[in-house]
């Protein structure tokens, strides 16, 4: 059973490693149009927003920590700031807006 596992995690990692590593180096050399550099650098953000706005829609018990960290979010974005500091900024800002709330 330990060794089929290990190949298991092998294989996995191989599957999930080589989609990731060949366009990497397929285009290594080539030099994206600029209009697509900017597409491709607003991906993150769209995916960021397509994952979290829905669940903000369907809160159950306070509709307005959603609202607040989608704001804090949309503020921090438009600002051009990094994907993950724009994640933890949403957090930490509803972490002190909850401490007070709890008070």
């Amino acid at each position: 059973m330990g060794n089929s596992l290990f190949w298991l995690i092998i294989g996995m990692g191989l599957a999930t490693f080589l989609p990731r590593m060949l366009p990497l180096v397929a285009f290594q050399n080539f030099q994206f149009p600029p209009f697509l550099q900017g597409v491709l650098k607003n991906v993150p953000y769209a995916i960021l927003g397509a994952l979290i706005f829905p669940g903000v829609l369907f809160i159950q018990e306070e509709l307005w920590f959603g609202i607040v960290g989608s704001a804090i979010a949309v503020i921090l974005a438009s600002l051009g700031i990094n994907v993950v500091i724009v994640v933890i900024g949403s957090i930490a800002v509803l972490t002190v807006v909850s401490l007070f709330v709890s008070m």
